[in-house]
C-alpha cells in the first residue's frame, strides 16, 4: 500500500543557495512533501488489475533439417557438369543415374534441354523417373531379392507398366512377373487386368476369379475376351484365349470355371426359356477407340425409337462408301448417322441397314439375361431387307407386340412368338445389339502418364 501525505519540509531551506533568477522565471517553490511507502506482499487494491498469467513455456527451438537427398551417396557431392556427364554416358545402374534427372530439372534444366545434352529422349526420361519411383515403392513393400531382379537393364520398361497399381498390388505383380518371366508388353497386360477386374463385377463368370491374385485377374481377362470373340462370331480365337486363361489361373475355382468352357460343359444361368440359351443375336459393347482402329467400318442411319414405324421406313436405304477417301454416299439426306466397326454380323450391310436408338433397353429386348445389365441405352441394328418372319429362332423389330396399329412403341420380338401370333412381316430382322462404351474414371491414366 502506498500513501502520500503532507508533512514537515523534508529539506531545510537555509541550506539552499540563494539564486537570483529573472523575475519572469521566478516561481514560488512547491511545498515539500513527505513520502512514505508500505509494501504488503499479499494484498492489492480492489481496483488494481490482476497481472496477466505467465506465458506458456515455449517449445525448444528445432533447426530446419533438409529431407534426405534422393540421390545415391556417390552422386551427392558432384557438380552439375559431372552429373550431366554421368547421365550422358549412363554410368552406373539405371535406377541410380535416373535419379539425376529430377535433380537437374530442379536446377532449371528442361526435358528438351536434357535431351539435347544427354541424348536421352523426353519420353525415356519420364519412363526412367516413373520406373525409379515404382522401384522405390517395391523396396518398402517386398523383399530384397524381388527388388534386385529389376536392377538389370531393360527392367525400367517393366516397372513403368505397373505404375497404375497401388503399392501392395505392385508387389504382387512384381513377384508374378518374375515367376513367369514377363516382358514389358505382358506386364502391361497384367497391370491392366488387375486394375480392370473390380469394374467387371457384372461380367460373366466374374465371381469365380480372385481379384487379389494377379494370375486370376489375368485369367479373367482372357476368359472375358474368349466370350467376346465368341459373341462376335470369331470361334477361331475362343479356344486359344481359354487356354491362356487356364495357364494363368492360380486358384482351383478359376481353373475349374475355365475348364468347363474348354470341355463344352458350361453351366448357363437360368434364363426365360430354352430359346434364350441359343441366342443368335450378339450383344456387344463398343470400346473407346475401336472404330478408329478398325480396318472396315459400317455407316448406318440412326432412328429414334420414339419416331415409331414412320421414321424407320423413311430412313435412307442406300448408303455406301466410295472413292479413295471412303466418302459416304446416301440416296437422300439424313440428320443422324453412326459409324460402327465392321463386325461379322453387319459387315457389308450397305442396303436396308438402320440403327434404332432406345434410351433404355428395359422392355425392349425379349429375353432376360442375368449376365448382362441392360438397363442402359442401346442401338439395335436392323436389316430392313429381311422383313418376312421366316426364322423362328431369329429376332425382329416390330411395333408393339407385332400386331399394333403403328402408334405403339417399337420393340424386339422373337420369331417363334410372332409365328404363333400369325405375324408374317416385321420392320426388319435384328442383326446386332450394341451397348455404349463405359466411361469409368478408373480407366483414365494417372498423372505420371
Amino acid at each position: 500500500m502506498v500513501s502520500v501525505a503532507a508533512s514537515k519540509p523534508f529539506l531545510s531551506t537555509p541550506f539552499l543557495p540563494h539564486l537570483h533568477l529573472p523575475a519572469s522565471l521566478h516561481k514560488p517553490p512547491p511545498k515539500p512533501l513527505s513520502i512514505s511507502a508500505l509494501i504488503l506482499p499479499h494484498s492489492r487494491s480492489p481496483n488494481q488489475r490482476q497481472p496477466p498469467p505467465p506465458p506458456p513455456p515455449q517449445q525448444v527451438y528445432q533447426p530446419y533439417r533438409a529431407p534426405p537427398s534422393p540421390l545415391p551417396a556417390r552422386y551427392r557431392n558432384l557438380d552439375t557438369m559431372a552429373r550431366l556427364e554421368i547421365l550422358t554416358n549412363r554410368l552406373g545402374q539405371w535406377f541410380e543415374y535416373s535419379s539425376l534427372i529430377p535433380s537437374l530439372i530442379s536446377e532449371g534444366f528442361t526435358s528438351s534441354t536434357l535431351e539435347d545434352i544427354t541424348g536421352i529422349a523426353s519420353i525415356e526420361q519420364n519412363l526412367l523417373v516413373v520406373a525409379n519411383q515404382v522401384r522405390d515403392s517395391l523396396v518398402e513393400a517386398t523383399d530384397a531379392d524381388t527388388v534386385s531382379y529389376f536392377d538389370n537393364p531393360g527392367s525400367a520398361e517393366i516397372l513403368y507398366e505397373i505404375r497404375i497399381l497401388n503399392t501392395p498390388q505392385r508387389a504382387e505383380a512384381a513377384r508374378f512377373i518374375i515367376r513367369h518371366g514377363f516382358d514389358a508388353k505382358k506386364a502391361e497386360e497384367l497391370a491392366r487386368s488387375m486394375k480392370d477386374y473390380p469394374r467387371r463385377c457384372e461380367e460373366r463368370g466374374w465371381e469365380f476369379f480372385d481379384g487379389n491374385i494377379p494370375g486370376d485377374c489375368l485369367a479373367f481377362l482372357f476368359f472375358r475376351q474368349a466370350h467376346e470373340h465368341k459373341t462376335a462370331s470369331s470361334p477361331d480365337w475362343t479356344i486359344p484365349a481359354l487356354e491362356k486363361a487356364l495357364e494363368m489361373a492360380e486358384t482351383e475355382r478359376a481353373r475349374l470355371r475355365v475348364l468347363e468352357d474348354l470341355e463344352g460343359k458350361e453351366n448357363e444361368p437360368e434364363v426365360e426359356d430354352e430359346l434364350a440359351k441359343a441366342l443368335r443375336v450378339p450383344v456387344v459393347r463398343l470400346v473407346y477407340g475401336e472404330v478408329a482402329e478398325s480396318t472396315e467400318v459400317v455407316v448406318l442411319p440412326v432412328c429414334k425409337a420414339e419416331g415409331r414405324e414412320m421414321e424407320v421406313q423413311e430412313a435412307p436405304w442406300e448408303c455406301g462408301m466410295g472413292g479413295n477417301f471412303g466418302i459416304v454416299q446416301s440416296e437422300k439426306s439424313w440428320s443422324v448417322w453412326v459409324v460402327l466397326p465392321g463386325w461379322m454380323p453387319i459387315a457389308g450391310l450397305n442396303r436396308g441397314g438402320v440403327a434404332v436408338r432406345f434410351g433404355n433397353a428395359k422392355g425392349v429386348l425379349p429375353w432376360k439375361d442375368k449376365r448382362k445389365n441392360l438397363d442402359e441405352e442401346i442401338l439395335v441394328v436392323v436389316d430392313r431387307g429381311q422383313k418376312e418372319v421366316e426364322v423362328e429362332d431369329g429376332f425382329y423389330l416390330v411395333v408393339g407386340g407385332g400386331n399394333g396399329t403403328g402408334t405403339e412403341a417399337l420393340k424386339v420380338e422373337r420369331g417363334v412368338k410372332l409365328r404363333e401370333m400369325g405375324v408374317e412381316k416385321s420392320l426388319g430382322m435384328v442383326l446386332l445389339v450394341v451397348r455404349p462404351p463405359r466411361d469409368d474414371i478408373e480407366d483414365q491414366l494417372v498423372d505420371d502418364d
